[in-house]
């Protein structure tokens, strides 16, 4: 979001301020500021609810070309809004301020639009509540979203391929198992012992494979 409809001094990432609310935990949200110009930009934020949010930095000077991070807390809340809606707002002032500026010796009429033709952008940001549910669901479809590129899908289908022979290898290892323990007590099948445990370790060896594929392969996307 661009702040202001003209000189667009600053850029704000997210552009709203998003708190996965739970009771009685302080909860947190970044903003990121970003300088589009070529001067030293001083911004200030404010709130409608200023005794309900812990803002740091709540005043600054970006340099030109260059960012910063505000963020927001919400305080420790010990009970839910109604319908988890809330109406409070922040602005984000941002003006042109002399280079070097300290952001402690700033004039207080610094963000006062005094018609002199200092340009005082503003920036609204509103806010919202997510349940921890929600917020899990946004970030499962993120990574579904994010694991359906052409690369992931063909890794996915090779490593699927590998898992399907292994079990296929598996089974008729285990078919072959069976039957030798069918003819274990016949006298007439000699080096039937030795055979045996080959056997028996080679299935081994392969169901260890596939337990390790297992763990390390990537979840399987449900829809």
């Amino acid at each position: 979001m661009t702040a202001g409809g003209g000189a667009q001094l600053i850029s704000v990432h997210p552009d709203e301020l998003k708190f996965v609310f739970e009771l009685d935990r302080q909860i947190f949200c970044d903003l990121k500021v970003v300088n589009n110009t070529e001067h030293h930009v001083a911004f200030k934020v404010k709130t409608t609810s200023p005794k309900k949010y812990f803002v740091r930095p709540n005043t600054g000077v970006i340099q030109p070309w260059d960012s910063c991070v505000i963020r927001v807390t919400l305080q420790a809340q010990n009970e839910y809004p109604p319908e988890m809606q809330c109406k409070d707002k922040f602005l984000l002032q941002s003006t042109v301020v002399p280079p070097h500026a300290d952001v402690d010796e700033l004039p207080p009429d610094t963000f006062n639009k005094d018609g002199s033709g200092k340009v005082v952008e503003e920036c609204k940001l509103r806010v919202t509540y997510l349940s921890p549910s929600t917020q899990g669901n946004t970030e499962d479809e993120a990574f579904k979203n994010s694991s359906q590129s052409p690369e992931t899908n063909s890794t996915l289908q090779r490593l699927k391929d590998e898992r399907d022979a292994a079990m296929r290898q598996t089974q008729q290892l285990q078919r072959d198992l069976d039957m030798m323990k069918r003819r274990r007590f016949r006298k007439s099948d000699p080096g039937f012992s030795l055979t045996f445990a080959f056997v028996v370790g080679l299935i081994g060896i392969t169901v260890g494979f596939i337990l390790n594929f297992s763990l390390s392969s990537p979840a399987p996307i449900t829809e």
